[in-house]
């Protein structure tokens, strides 16, 4: 195969010798998803092959990485601004800049970078990140800036390297791309038609990591359940595989789409006692109206109906979800059917986003784009709503024992010791160290809105 992994590993090697004593550093800004973050993670392993470490520190970097994201129209001013600090270091000390990433998938982004930033050295898109070691080795020869993005869709390549960011919990990718065509969305632009992975490599993959010590595996993917390992095997299928790998505590997973929910998925996460009972499902808007511009193929209806059917179903299940503001043509009385929803439903945790315009997707091109005014004010009410619910939300949890990872010490108070409940419910209580990275019981006995305090049962 054409740029198999083995040829990159040999680049590897390569740019390895090539920096043997150099104590050569790395820095890389992430933006985006979660997929992103584990891409991210395959360019750290691929980096740390060549004999670069590590270092926060972009002044300190020998080769600056940025992975990009274009779902926010934020992002692009954040990378600009970004490449532009960048400059200097280039200057100083012959800094390598490289950028890859969705964005990079944008021919107007790219065309940006040459005009206004001919110093950047590699441009790298998503279908051809696992050939960053050979574009690096080419720019280390002294050769021209280089431009690696393809339009098609890319292969799935096994056995890149991989450094994690945490030595407990782990994200695993099961498929790429994405076939729904949301009309406010450049991802299956960037990103390509959906491609699964094979059920064999994914189990393997998630064996090795319980075989290493981690103890919870987030299954990613733009569109999850409808993931296809061939003959009949589908998501169901995977979760029940998945759920009984030995030393594997809690399997998450995000994002699924609510018209792929089918019967058989539900009933795997009812009877696979280490899914979790958070479900993440997407509403983006509760207005039926609203839901068909986007493309979204469910009406407000169906989306409650199936939130009715899980609770019948799972036990103890609940929900998070993400919500588009503001989407072109949005009424009031649209608005307030996205309140309805929320109230209804009643969410552990609400993502909620102002509609941004994005080049290339059908809503940047539609008539009666709402004003900034009214996407905020909008905003600003559904955000109150959600925050009111919080507190009695999190009443539920006081006085009930909960399966808590312990991840470590709180960023908020050294003193205590942080995990998250099954729902994903911030909880910090007083403990030892040793216990770090053991799942543990807790009862909970009070809620303070953004987390939960509990006391270990032996105390």
């Amino acid at each position: 195969m054409e740029n198999s992994i083995e040829e990159q590993l040999d680049y590897m090697k390569k740019i390895y010798d090539i920096n043997i004593g150099k104590n050569l550093k790395y820095n890389i800004l992430t933006m985006g998803c979660q997929l992103n973050e584990n891409d991210s993670e395959k360019i750290c392993g691929m980096l740390e092959k060549m004999g670069y470490t590590n270092t926060s520190n972009m002044e300190q970097a020998d080769i600056v990485i940025f992975n990009t994201c274009c779902v926010r129209e934020n992002a692009e001013d954040k990378l600009f601004g970004k490449v532009g600090e960048v400059k200097k270091l280039k200057e100083k000390n012959g800094t390598i800049i490289a950028i890859g990433g969705c964005m990079m998938q944008e021919k107007h982004i790219v065309k940006k970078l040459h005009e206004s930033y001919p110093y950047v050295d590699i441009i790298f898109g998503t279908h051809t990140l696992h050939k960053l070691s050979e574009d690096i080795y080419k720019i280390l020869q002294k050769r021209k800036k280089i431009e690696d993005v393809i339009d098609i869709d890319g292969e799935i390549y096994e056995g890149l390297p991989i450094k994690r960011n945490d030595n407990k919990k782990a994200s695993v990718t099961i498929m790429y791309g994405c076939n729904n065509f949301c009309t406010y969305c450049i991802v299956p632009y960037v990103r390509g038609r959906e491609r699964s992975r094979k059920k064999e490599d994914i189990i393997a993959e998630i064996k090795n990591l319980a075989n290493e010590g981690y103890k919870e595996i987030t299954l990613l993917g733009q569109n999850v359940n409808s993931y296809n390992g061939g003959n009949g095997y589908g998501f169901a299928n995977l979760l029940y595989d998945v759920n009984k790998i030995d030393k594997i505590e809690k399997v998450r997973f995000i994002s699924p789409h609510p018209k792929d929910f089918t019967d058989d998925v539900i009933t795997a996460i009812a009877e696979c006692d280490k899914v979790s009972k958070i479900v993440h499902l997407p509403l983006q808007s509760g207005s039926s109206n609203i839901l068909k511009k986007m493309n979204r193929q469910y009406t407000k209806e169906q989306y409650l109906d199936l939130v009715n059917k899980m609770k019948n179903q799972i036990k103890g299940v609940t929900f998070s979800t993400d919500i588009i503001v503001g989407f072109p043509e949005e009424s009031e009385e649209d608005f307030n059917d996205t309140l309805d929803v929320v109230k209804k439903v009643e969410f552990e945790q609400v993502f909620m986003f102002i509609y941004s315009r994005r080049i290339g997707t059908i809503a940047d091109k539609m008539e009666n784009q709402i004003p900034e005014e009214i996407k905020h004010k909008r905003f600003d009410r559904l955000k109150e709503l959600v925050e009111s619910q919080i507190e009695s939300n999190n009443q539920k949890y006081i006085g009930t024992i909960q399966k808590v990872l312990v991840e470590g010490r709180s960023k908020n108070n050294d003193n205590m010791l942080t995990g998250r409940t099954d729902t994903n419910k911030v909880v910090v209580f007083e403990g030892e160290e040793d216990i770090i990275n053991e799942t543990i019981d807790l009862k909970i006995i009070s809620q303070h809105k953004w987390y939960l305090k509990g006391v270990l049962l032996n105390n």
